[in-house]
């Protein structure tokens, strides 16, 4: 083992070269600052190799066929099975075939330095990195070191699963064949899509779900939706149900799966989609005087509580586990640690009381300031690729009741709108907004229906700018779109209360 004699010093030392940990680079690299960027695996990250782009390119075939079979004149040309070499060929092109050379090129052009290994905290602004070959480098930074090692899929304690090969999200985004048989456990993001993608790919799926429905963080009608168009594209959706136990003999055979009631269900392949946990166990938390394995509590500029130097960005903050909430993150990380580097602190462009404008405040507490990642609180955005689609920013119903706001949920059937009617024979889909009675403003929508997922940024700016309800009347759609649901929600706000 060699040992650096020297500590090697830059402003900033990012653990984690993820979607997240390159924009943290990105932002203090062009605030003037020095950066490192410490890596064990591909540069990348999870998003890159075993989730977004791996399963969105698996799932971008599914979708447009199924939509296109749907258009006349068309549908008769796309009745055949999808050719799966060619979309598992496809996949394994937006991930560069699982290697990192753009990337590395990438952060090698921002002027940030890579060192590949296993980073560990070892005291205050200390880095030690363990190298493949053993080698050992120590890194410190004169102003902050940013913990973006993202998260990890969770499998529960059941007996059997240590021997029974699993899938995790990786395994089931990365996979080189379709399995005749498939279990997912899970009904939330991961599970749902996934089954989707291989459903239609030509496994025989079952979908068990522990709760009463699928999606259940979203509204209602989504999960309905969802475990409809996969009941009708032949798998088998079973809810209220929980495994106890998984059997396989050997490491290629079938997989049992054992439900609480005694009956069991047998795969050639099972994924358990049911949950992640930060990637914090191995990192030398306990230096710093904090827990190994554990999610990082942060304040709104990232930066971890009790510390004026330690941020933590991204899924281990536990804020919001998307990449592109990460990465936005990142963006306002970025840009407090090079003004509290600057000696100027973290400044705020809004003001503390939630407004969209304002004078702000010289501590960059202020929500909606350039060193506040208000939308983590107020305008999470969320597209699932399932057939049909569903996309959501903000709160749900449920949530704006629970947190005490004086609300209305407003919703409309897709079908209805002379643009799903033109998209696709026998279109369905659903559209809900909360609005806040009290300031006449938007809390939150959801889209479910095929292509919403482009509609979503169109809400996002609504509820990010607390755009008053009479404000949007002069927002026009444009006919005949699928967008036109704006003006139907805004009539029946209307026809319902006389308000607009």
């Amino acid at each position: 083992m060699t040992v650096a004699t020297e500590p090697m010093e830059y402003d900033v030392v990012v653990l984690g070269a993820g979607p997240v940990g390159e924009n943290v680079a990105d932002r203090v690299r062009a605030a003037g600052l020095s950066a490192a960027v410490v890596e064990s695996e591909l540069i990348g990250g999870e998003c890159s190799y075993w989730a977004c782009m791996p399963s969105k390119a698996l799932l971008r075939p599914v979708i447009a066929r199924a939509e296109a079979r749907r258009v006349p004149g068309l549908s008769a040309a796309v009745q055949g099975p999808l050719d799966t070499r060619a979309v598992l060929a496809h996949r394994d092109v937006f991930t560069s075939q699982w290697k990192d050379d753009g990337q590395a090129a990438w952060l090698d052009g921002i002027g940030a330095r890579i060192h590949r290994g296993h980073g560990r905290l070892d005291g205050t602004k200390r880095v030690t990195v363990t190298g493949p070959g053993g080698e050992r480098l120590v890194l410190t930074a004169r102003h902050a070191v940013a913990v973006c090692t993202g998260s990890r899929a969770v499998l529960p304690d059941l007996p059997g699963i240590a021997t029974a090969a699993p899938w995790t999200s990786r395994e089931a985004t990365s996979a080189q064949r379709v399995p005749a048989r498939l279990v997912v456990v899970g009904g939330g993001v991961v599970g749902v899509e996934m089954a989707t993608a291989w459903r239609a790919l030509g496994a025989e799926v079952t979908l068990l779900v522990r709760g009463g429905g699928l999606l259940p963080r979203m509204e209602p009608f989504a999960g309905e939706l969802v475990a409809r168009a996969l009941t009708e594209a032949g798998a088998t959706v079973r809810t209220g149900v929980s495994v106890t136990d998984v059997r396989r003999d050997g490491s290629t055979g079938p997989v049992t799966v054992v439900l609480a009631d005694g009956e069991s269900v047998e795969a050639d392949e099972v994924l358990f989609a049911t949950g992640r946990a930060p990637r914090t166990d191995d990192l030398g938390l306990d230096s710093v005087g904090l827990e190994p394995g554990s999610w990082l509590t942060v304040d709104d500029s990232c930066r971890v509580e009790g510390s004026d130097w330690l941020y933590a960005v991204g899924d281990v903050n536990h804020r919001a586990l998307l990449t592109h909430q990460g990465k936005y993150q990142a963006r306002i990380a970025g840009a407090a640690i090079a003004a509290r580097a600057g000696g100027g602190g973290a400044r705020s462009t809004g003001s503390g009381s939630g407004s969209a404008s304002g004078s702000g405040s010289a501590s960059g507490s202020g929500p909606w300031s350039v060193h506040a990642a208000t939308a983590d609180h107020r305008a999470v955005t969320q597209v699932v690729f399932t057939e049909p689609e569903i996309a959501s920013v903000g709160l749900t119903l449920a949530e704006a009741e629970s947190a005490g706001r004086r609300v209305r949920a407003v919703d409309y059937d897709l079908s209805g709108v002379a643009g799903a009617a033109l998209y696709a024979d026998g279109y369905r889909g659903h559209a809900r907004m909360i609005v806040d009675l009290d300031s006449e403003t938007l809390l939150g929508v959801t889209f479910a229906g095929p292509a919403v997922g482009e509609m979503l940024h169109s809400a996002t700016v609504a509820v990010v700018g607390e755009v008053p309800i009479g404000r949007l009347w002069h927002a026009v759609p444009a006919y005949p779109t699928i967008s036109e649901v704006w003006l139907r929600l805004l009539e029946t706000y209307r026809d319902g209360t006389g308000a607009a």
